[in-house]
């Protein structure tokens, strides 16, 4: 609850921020410090000291698991204000309403971290992704980002569509939007709980971008912002997967096995058609696009199994992937040239940048002592203890192997290929910074545990 609540207020906070002060430097300022308060209140409700006692009539239910994710959730966004959040001045004029916006997003993800009812997953997924409409038209002199703030809204309100539907039949067969009421209550699998299980399911993969439902995503990615899309394919992403991993533990979790199948085909799916089409792809902006599509794939099979093993995997997974992800865009925003190209011969003039990039693509591409590695790890074991459906585990290790190749395309273009000085101007607080996220990856890489151990509290 202290997330919830603090995170709705500082956003207010930053939108009287706008208009007190016309210092463009001054909201990501007061917005570092929301972020910090916001870290600090999550971690003493962690430790058994919530700031508000509120009765929510059960409909929220704050368990470590989730309270875990979002000491993730708002770290790895501390790293994108850090990294990011000068750039904001660049899209547009209202910068405090952009922060505004994000924290108004940590407010729904705090929601979908711990919702008990229907209604509260649906609250916390629209609060979670309205304001991610707007930032995604924030640069309105561009047709592109026009263009993919209309794709995302239409996708978007399709997909709450379906979601509503699915809670109207999930009610109409159980008479309760209590997940635990849910779970208990369905003896068997009538036609109208399947229908309404079918449609959450399908609505959950669209927020997820998961495979067939992921057309919308290159397009949408691509013509947002940049510094908007490393926001939305990390952080939103991850706690989606939270949202749907929880929805179906707590509420399908006895059907397990007649809906399994089902979830394995999307698994699949994404991964190979998140891969495969990656691997064609000429600019590493639209490239990060589509392999965050195969990311999907491996966090769905948290979802598959059902599992410890799956749900430790998919927090290490949202670390790994959130910081991984936010370094190489915060680096891709400094760059002029967006295709592979523009990364030539970087090694040369860029040496720690380099470095430092080349950390956060191999643990994105799972490669061992990094985080990413464990996190795929996991994923797979968790998928092999569920004992069902061995050909899943093999379909994720090509696919895994796939990755590796457009990864390193960018590797080896910044240290085989020569090119000419991109002039990237970052100061040494920003490198110290990019310094700081790939250790955090390399220690998870060595010592997953000291993440995982929070959630047996």
């Amino acid at each position: 609850m202290n997330a919830i609540i603090l995170s709705a207020i500082w956003g207010v906070v930053m939108m009287y921020t706008g208009v007190v002060t016309k210092k463009k430097s001054t909201p990501k300022v007061v917005a570092i410090l929301g972020i910090l308060l916001l870290i600090t209140a999550n971690w003493l409700e962690y430790a058994g000291l919530p700031f508000f006692n509120v009765h929510t009539g059960g409909m929220l239910a704050f368990t470590s698991f989730g309270l875990v994710f979002n000491l993730v959730a708002f770290t790895a966004t501390l790293f994108y204000f850090l990294l990011s959040g000068s750039d904001m001045e660049d899209v547009g004029d209202n910068v405090a309403d952009y922060f505004a916006l994000i924290f108004f997003v940590l407010c729904g993800v705090s929601i979908a971290t711990s919702f008990a009812s229907l209604l509260m997953l649906f609250l916390g997924i629209e609060i979670m992704t309205i304001p991610l409409y707007i930032l995604a038209a924030s640069d309105k002199r561009n047709l592109k980002s026009n263009e993919a703030a209309l794709k995302y809204f239409l996708m978007g309100t399709f997909s709450t569509g379906l979601m509503l539907m699915g809670i109207a039949f999930l009610y109409g067969a159980s008479g309760t939007f209590y997940t635990e009421g849910l779970n208990l209550g369905f003896g068997s699998l009538t036609p109208m709980v399947m229908a309404g299980m079918v449609l959450l399911m399908i609505s959950m993969a669209f927020k997820v971008s998961a495979a067939p439902f992921h057309f919308w995503t290159p397009d949408v990615y691509d013509g947002t912002p940049t510094v908007f899309t490393s926001f939305m394919a990390t952080i939103v992403k991850a706690a989606a997967f939270i949202a749907f991993l929880r929805l179906f533990e707590n509420a399908f979790g006895k059907m397990h096995s007649e809906w399994q199948l089902l979830i394995a085909i999307i698994t699949a799916l994404t991964l190979i058609i998140g891969n495969l089409t990656a691997v064609f792809q000429q600019s590493v902006k639209r490239m990060l696009a589509y392999s965050s599509i195969a990311q999907a794939g491996f966090m769905l099979l948290a979802v598959f199994a059902l599992n410890n093993t799956g749900k430790q995997g998919l927090i290490l997974y949202a670390a790994a992937y959130s910081l991984a992800t936010i370094g190489v865009f915060a680096v891709l925003i400094k760059m002029k040239d967006y295709t592979f190209e523009g990364f030539n011969g970087l090694a040369k003039y860029q040496p720690l940048l380099a470095a430092l990039l080349t950390i956060f693509l191999l643990s994105l591409a799972g490669i061992p002592l990094t985080a990413g590695f464990f996190a795929k790890y996991y994923m797979l074991v968790a998928a092999l203890k569920n004992g069902q459906m061995f050909w899943l585990v093999i379909v994720g290790i090509l696919s895994a192997a796939v990755s590796i190749y457009y990864y390193f395309r960018v590797i080896q273009a910044m240290y085989f290929k020569e090119g000419k000085d991109p002039e990237i101007h970052v100061s040494e607080g920003f490198k110290t910074i990019l310094l700081v996220a790939a250790l955090i990856i390399i220690i998870l890489g060595i010592h997953p545990d000291w993440l995982l151990n929070l959630l047996n509290n």
